[in-house]
């Protein structure tokens, strides 16, 4: 079973082909729809125009507030006769047929005008809105489109074809009549969202506010340092100096093989993975755990389904809706984190279960200073950390705490690091450091060194050292977006955070005073920050991901080795697992990054279909490569099935 590339749609050149008679019956339709709700349209013709009338109508102009400058103007965008010559004069499409191979692009206004307003309401009529300055501004199209200016857009620019594609409760696309319309809609459009995600007008002051003198490269793309991104070498494909199809992967020449797809048990309702780097990975669900066999080509076989019990208790609800399970001591003990509230990820503890038995031994409780504490997430020390024997200490983290808990003691906590000058065993309780302001911290994860990064819920990445959390070496600003789960490879060169629309690529190397290439988990990364790259659904895969389209989890592939280097990187929408070339989004001449402007995105990825909402979705342990794949196996679990996939020689 091979997946999909990257889906645009066809051109619009290729839609314009219509008949006289498609044409009349949507010009018929269009008629009959104006004239069935003449609400929609409060503007009266040309030929019925009154000296009141003309004065309603220069109010209603007055009242939006378009935000135009000189000299471009723009004509009332709900006019039935735009101007054709004006700069923003355009034509509007409606995608549609989903991914049927018929699906087409097709005219909905032959001719309009965009503009940019801001109004108290989208859901009412612009002849009854009133003006506010605190609206957030809003893309307007002719008639059919009224939508706020955000990532939810998924906007996406093609300067070729001086076109622009988005979603609005259907995919749309703009096709712009002359080159200084796309030119001024793309930077209107760019200062806008500035505008409404950060509350500030979008001044280079104000930029430099947001980001930080540091990181003026992230607001000035064109300006910042590239030379960080490297001009990586083909490694999959057949020939290196083959130029690459742009809705190509470089595993063009290999296909995606589903080799095993596995029902679990009944009653399980598969709530998250725990995959193993030794003999066997671990299906975590409502009621217990199933244990699946690691093979070269994925997980297989129905396990042993080990359902929950604590010692002397009889309650099978303590772990009704379990939100993390971590493997530890050599994989032989599991720790699961359940919610203590439906809807809050926090949880006052977790329990401790002996896999080859099935038993919770141990539930331990978060508590400082004798009163019981939460945590919202937890993870190994470091990557790899797991294999270890005698682990017995893990990170956890809450809203504005980070820390060490350690089984060996009862009470649990042995260390916080947000106090302690090094990374000592010496047990502190009294020097529990909590962070005065708000960090909103929401989720983190450890490199190969037990360094840490940290996503909070105002897009800001934070990178600790392994010796003390007190003091961020290196923060970067948030993009506006909530950081909802973060990753890192081995080497903690490379960072990948996850919000609900995009996935943030962050390179953290920098070159000392001395010369000497180090990471900002080690030091001040100075103001040679490379800006980050985006990684993006087209428009048209965003919608038809379906209604939970929102990106979840993140994650390089997995390697816990020096030396060894991540490949691809994976995230699950809604129905899609999506994949990327690690290797081909980090080259700065790769072709989706030409000619775009602002931050850079990759728009180049492979994706697996699933018929129900994906669960999760992660690559085995490096170790589980075979010497005919590039890649070791993608296990994508949704709530009823397990599927492994593997990158095959064979080509397409």
């Amino acid at each position: 079973m091979g997946g999909s590339h990257s889906r645009d749609g066809p051109d619009l050149s290729d839609s314009d082909q219509y008949t006289d008679e498609e044409e009349e019956d949507e010009q018929s339709q269009s008629e009959e729809e104006e004239y069935a709700t003449p609400t929609r349209n409060p503007n009266p013709s040309p030929s019925a125009s009154t000296p009141q009338s003309l004065d309603a109508l220069d109010r209603k102009l007055k009242s939006l507030h378009l935000k135009y400058s000189n000299p471009i103007s723009s004509p009332n965008p709900k006019s039935p006769n735009p101007n054709p010559s004006s700069p923003d004069a355009v034509k509007l499409y409606l995608h549609v047929g989903g991914s049927n191979p018929s699906a087409r692009w097709v005219p909905s206004e032959k001719l309009t005008a965009f503009s940019f307003s801001r109004r108290g309401s989208s859901d009412e009529d612009d002849s009854d809105s009133s003006p506010n300055p605190n609206a957030p501004w809003c893309l307007v199209v002719g008639s059919k489109i009224r939508a706020p200016i955000g990532p939810a857009l998924q906007l996406k620019s093609f300067p070729a074809q001086k076109r622009v594609d988005f979603v609005a409760d259907g995919v749309w696309a703009i096709k712009f009549l002359h080159p200084q319309g796309y030119s001024f809609f793309f930077k209107q459009y760019q200062d806008c969202l500035f505008e409404n995600t950060y509350g500030v007008e979008a001044t280079q002051e104000n930029r430099v506010k947001v980001y930080g003198k540091d990181f003026i490269g992230w607001a000035q793309p064109d300006a910042a340092d590239d030379s960080i991104w490297e001009d990586a070498k083909e490694s999959f494909g057949p020939n290196p100096a083959k130029k690459t199809p742009r809705s190509a992967l470089s595993i063009e020449s290999r296909e995606l093989l589903e080799e095993f797809e596995e029902e679990a048990a009944a009653e399980l309702g598969i709530q998250s993975l725990a995959l193993g780097a030794l003999d066997n990975s671990f299906l975590v669900g409502k009621a217990g755990i199933q244990v699946v066999k690691n093979f070269s080509h994925g997980v297989h076989g129905k396990g042993v389904a080990v359902k929950f019990s604590a010692p002397g208790s009889s309650n099978q609800n303590l772990f009704s809706t379990p939100k993390k399970a971590l493997l530890m001591r050599a994989e032989t003990n599991m720790l699961l984190m359940s919610p203590a509230n439906e809807g809050k990820p926090h949880t006052t503890g977790v329990n401790q279960i002996d896999i080859e038995t099935g038993r919770v031994v141990t539930q331990w409780k978060f508590e400082k200073d004798g009163a019981d504490i939460t945590m919202r997430d937890i993870t190994n020390d470091s990557k790899g950390a797991q294999l270890d024997p005698s682990e017995s200490t893990f990170l956890g983290l809450d809203d504005n705490r980070l820390c060490r808990w350690d089984m060996r003691d009862r009470h649990g906590i042995v260390q916080n690091l947000a106090d302690s000058a090094a990374d000592s065993p010496v047990l502190n309780w009294t020097q529990g450091h909590q962070f005065a302001r708000g960090t909103n911290f929401q989720c983190f994860a450890s490199t190969g060194d037990g360094s840490i990064v940290v996503g909070s819920i105002d897009g800001k990445i934070r990178l600790y050292s392994k010796s003390s959390m007190r003091m961020a070496k290196t923060a970067f600003p948030g993009l506006g977006s909530p950081i909802t789960h973060v990753d890192v490879t081995y080497d903690g060169k490379w960072i990948l955070g996850t919000t609900d629309t995009y996935l943030v690529l962050i390179c953290t190397i920098f070159i000392d005073k001395d010369g000497k290439e180090k990471t900002g988990f080690g030091g001040r990364m100075g103001n040679r920050i490379a800006a980050p790259r985006l990684l993006k659904l087209t428009p048209l895969d965003s919608h038809l991901a379906g209604v939970n389209n929102k990106f979840r989890g993140g994650q390089f592939s997995w390697v816990t080795e020096n030396g060894k280097q991540e490949r691809h990187l994976v995230a699950t929408v809604g129905k899609f697992s999506i994949i990327w070339n690690f290797e081909q989004v980090k080259k700065s001449n790769h072709e989706c990054y030409l000619n775009q402007e602002g931050l850079k995105s990759c728009y180049c990825y492979k994706i697996i279909p699933k018929e129900e909402s994906i669960v999760d979705s992660r690559f085995m342990h490096d170790k589980f490569a075979v010497t005919d794949s590039p890649e070791a196996p993608l296990v994508v679990a949704t709530p009823m099935k397990v599927s492994s996939f593997s990158i095959s020689s064979r080509r397409l």
